[in-house]
């Protein structure tokens, strides 16, 4: 009995030793495999690198020919230079991003070697996993809504679509409305187009993801706010120019006067209106202005062919020595000689007021070219004084007025009246 329990103890004794001997063996393979894990990760680091230094090199030396600028509307928003810049800065970034997705997964490889650091092994892994899986199952659900997001955006494309096609229509003049100008065309256009884009928002909204949120919806607030009180002129000069653009008071190219300026339309934005006088300067008017002004304009009347045109007058005034008549005649033989004016409807003469010493005398011509008014003033103006010099008239008019001496008490009160 004794020898049978001495012979169990000595096997037991020799069983621990074999188990110790394979724990030894077990952490010095697992201490093994953690310097090939150090291995790998520095050559998978050393392989990005190598990769990443040969697209960098790459672009740095043929992105030039091939990327071109972002352009907008003839605006340049960004240069072929700038782009590339950009390009290898997000190729940098997305190394170091690699750099440390192979870091992490080697980490977490090594602690899972061991007992002791397994449980943080499962952890560092669920840092990666659960957010991929929520993300998935939050795109897997996501699905029907963005069909219906989807449908709708193609469906709204398409219509705008459909609505530019018949403003093309209408602005060839291909498409006659009644009662509808060719030049609403283009800003009724707009107008939907802004409408339908609206209703598809308002559509697609409680489809977004989160928004239902009162974060998201505080964020729209806060947006709609903003936008409210830092764009009430813009909105303000939005409505002028509708309405503007549907009262027709001008067209581009007519020739307006708004207030003291005189010009030619050459731009009709949504915002603003611009002239260019004369004298080739450019005035910008904002439509809020323009529909709170008086606007007159010269071209209407010289579109028409059926219209007599556009009059032109100026004044001059006579002493009552010389007739009526022959002041008159004088008058009419300037208009006949001045160019760009029209012979029917022919020029008249108006009496326009009678002063103490003189009478004031009005010269009216009609003409189409309204683009050539300042030179018919000038022409007319010349020709008036000419004939009245070959006639031997002075166009100066005289004035008299009486000097009526001071009294003795100013004389006193201001010795040198």
């Amino acid at each position: 009995m004794e020898t049978l329990v001495e012979d169990i103890e000595q096997t037991e004794i020799a069983a621990g030793g074999i188990v110790d001997n394979l724990v030894h063996e077990n952490i010095f393979m697992k201490l093994g495999l953690c310097i090939v894990i150090l291995i790998v990760t520095v050559l998978l680091i050393k392989l990005v690198a190598y990769l990443f230094k040969k697209i960098e090199k790459k672009v740095a030396l043929h992105g030039g020919e091939r990327i071109k600028p972002i352009v907008f509307k003839k605006l340049q928003l960004l240069g072929a230079e700038q782009i590339l810049k950009i390009v290898l800065f997000l190729l940098r970034i997305i190394k170091y991003v690699v750099y440390l997705i192979i870091g992490y997964l080697m980490l977490v490889t090594a602690f899972a070697l061991f007992e002791q650091t397994k449980d943080i092994a499962f952890t560092l892994l669920n840092y990666i996993l659960n957010p991929l899986k929520n993300t998935g199952l939050a795109i897997i659900g996501y699905i029907p809504n963005l069909i219906t997001i989807i449908i709708t955006c193609i469906i709204s494309h398409y219509f705008i679509r459909l609505v530019r096609f018949f403003t093309i229509q209408i602005e060839r003049r291909k498409l006659v409305l009644p009662g509808f100008y060719p030049d609403w065309a283009q800003p009724t256009f707009n107008i939907l187009r802004v409408l339908i884009y609206a209703f598809t928002l308002i559509i697609i909204y409680p489809m977004l993801p989160h928004s239902e949120s009162d974060i998201f919806k505080g964020v729209s607030v806060f947006i709609g706010v903003l936008f409210s009180f830092g764009s009430t002129s813009i909105i303000g000069n939005l409505v002028a120019g509708v309405v503007v653009t549907y009262m027709r008071p001008f067209n581009l190219g007519d020739r307006i006067k708004i207030g003291d300026t005189v010009g030619f339309v050459v731009e009709k934005s949504a915002t603003v209106t611009r002239l260019r006088t004369h004298k080739n300067e450019y005035v910008t008017f904002p439509n809020l202005t323009i529909l709170t002004s008086s606007i007159t304009n010269y071209t209407f009347a010289t579109k028409d062919k059926h219209d007599k045109g556009v009059i032109l007058y100026t004044e001059i005034t006579f002493g009552y020595h010389t007739s009526y008549e022959l002041v008159e005649k004088l008058l009419l033989d300037a208009a006949e000689l001045t160019h760009h004016t029209l012979k029917e409807p022919k020029p008249f003469v108006l009496h326009t007021r009678m002063a103490d010493f003189y009478g004031a005398y009005q010269i009216n011509v009609y003409t189409k070219e309204f683009e050539k008014i300042p030179a018919i003033y000038s022409e007319l103006h010349k020709n008036i004084q000419l004939v009245f010099e070959g006639a031997g008239l002075d166009l100066t008019t005289t004035h008299y007025y009486t000097v009526v001496p001071p009294s003795d008490a100013e004389s006193a009160e201001n010795p040198r009246v």
